[in-house]
């Protein structure tokens, strides 16, 4: 499982939404083996006033949580961190200066999903990548 949210400023998000929804997916399944078919994206657009950052940040900064099924191997996040860099950047102009990523992970157990425990779910994708 990966649940993304992003958090940026809503007037800067709406422009760009489906171009970063799409760059953020492809990174997900380069990088974890993922599902193409399974997308869970939430966009959090923030006014001025409620979104808070550093000057040397620019109007552009976003915030990308992503929640996960424990399991993936260092070598696996290092890569979708790059993987997000990478393919937001082209697909937005976005640098990576604007861009902080943070990766939560969590056991199976810990999830409810489709009426179970996430470690009840029958996957048809590889956790441990």
């Amino acid at each position: 499982m990966a649940q993304v949210k992003i958090f940026g400023l809503k007037t800067q998000l709406e422009p760009i939404r489906k171009e970063l929804s799409d760059a953020i997916h492809s990174a997900v399944v380069e990088a974890l083996a993922y599902p193409r078919e399974k997308r869970f994206h939430r966009f959090i657009g923030l006014s001025q006033d409620d979104f808070l950052y550093p000057p040397d940040r620019s109007n552009r900064y976003l915030i990308l949580e992503i929640s996960l099924f424990e399991g993936r191997s260092v070598k696996a996040k290092k890569s979708l961190i790059r993987a997000l860099y990478r393919y937001i950047g082209d697909a937005t102009g976005i640098t990576p200066n604007d861009i902080e990523i943070t990766l939560f992970e969590t056991p199976r157990h810990n999830w409810g999903i489709r009426g179970v425990p996430g470690d009840e779910l029958n996957l048809n994708y590889k956790v441990s990548v």
